[in-house]
């Protein structure tokens, strides 16, 4: 199957929001069919078939997710980042501020839905490919 190591390795390719549809393509290539990423540290996990799965490291020290969604406030965050505005640690602390407790990607669906922290959809939206 594909390691963390591998993943990263396509994840240190993006630079911003505009990059994310490339790398999606490249790990779907390795077998990921979705993942799970936290705001709070990003730390992942990634499954594959067979019940496959992989988690990765927290990549920096935990952000405090706030309780009140603002789900304009995300989108406008989230906008900027993929216009290439924003480098991944300013989106999720944009994520943070905005009550976005984490993301899901299904890449069969080629969806991301983001969450809150009570487990509600924020935001559904398609993944280009």
């Amino acid at each position: 199957m594909f390691t963390v190591k591998q993943i990263e390795d396509a994840h240190s390719k993006v630079k911003s929001g505009a990059d994310f549809p490339a790398y999606i393509q490249e790990i779907k290539k390795m077998g990921v069919k979705s993942f799970e990423t936290w705001v709070k540290d990003s730390h992942t996990e990634y499954f594959g078939e067979n019940a496959f799965t992989t988690t990765s490291e927290p990549q920096y020290e935990d952000l405090k997710i706030v309780k009140q969604v603002d789900k304009e406030g995300f989108i406008q965050y989230l906008k900027r980042h993929q216009r290439g505005e924003t480098d991944y640690m300013k989106f999720c602390r944009g994520c943070a501020e905005t009550g976005v407790e984490k993301w899901f990607v299904d890449l069969n669906k080629f969806t991301c839905t983001y969450y809150d922290k009570a487990g509600n959809e924020v935001l559904v939206e398609e993944i280009p490919h």
